[in-house]
């Protein structure tokens, strides 16, 4: 069952979620050979796997998306080289520092980065947080001290 970008399925009585994929709007994304600046293009990777982790309730469902975002961003040109880097740098926040290639190869490293991960707000949740405590609740007239 969709719903929005959660595909919800129903094994036998356990439910699970992964990434839903609208058919009319996937594999595409921002080409790599398109004019936009650098950042662009990092910031859709992070937030592809930012996705996959938040969505895949399943450690079989994060590593079939993760095969899936690669696939989808070699097919808009990115460079393998430009990819993996990222996706380094994405992990390597959340596993250990070691200089070795970092990989998540057992559900154990999965479930404790996707636990951090869920801890995190959300930068709409961010926003919304900001906003309420910047908000003025009796929208009285700011002082003069206050607009200084």
């Amino acid at each position: 069952l969709p719903f929005l970008d959660v595909q919800l399925t129903n094994n036998n009585g356990i439910l699970s979620t992964s990434v839903y994929h609208k058919l009319a709007a996937e594999p595409y994304v921002t080409p790599f050979t398109s004019d936009h600046p650098r950042h662009v293009f990092s910031n859709i990777i992070k937030t592809s796997i930012e996705r996959a982790i938040r969505y895949s309730s399943t450690f079989e469902a994060f590593n079939y998306e993760r095969r899936y975002i690669k696939l989808m961003l070699l097919y808009n040109d990115y460079p393998s080289t430009f990819i993996e880097n990222e996706f380094y740098k994405y992990f390597s926040e959340y596993i250990s520092k070691s200089p070795f290639l970092l990989l998540i190869d057992d559900e154990q490293k999965y479930f404790l980065m996707r636990k951090q991960i869920l801890g995190q707000p959300t930068p709409g949740q961010s926003q919304v947080t900001m906003s309420a405590a910047l908000a003025d609740i009796d929208n009285d007239p700011l002082d003069d001290d206050e607009r200084q």
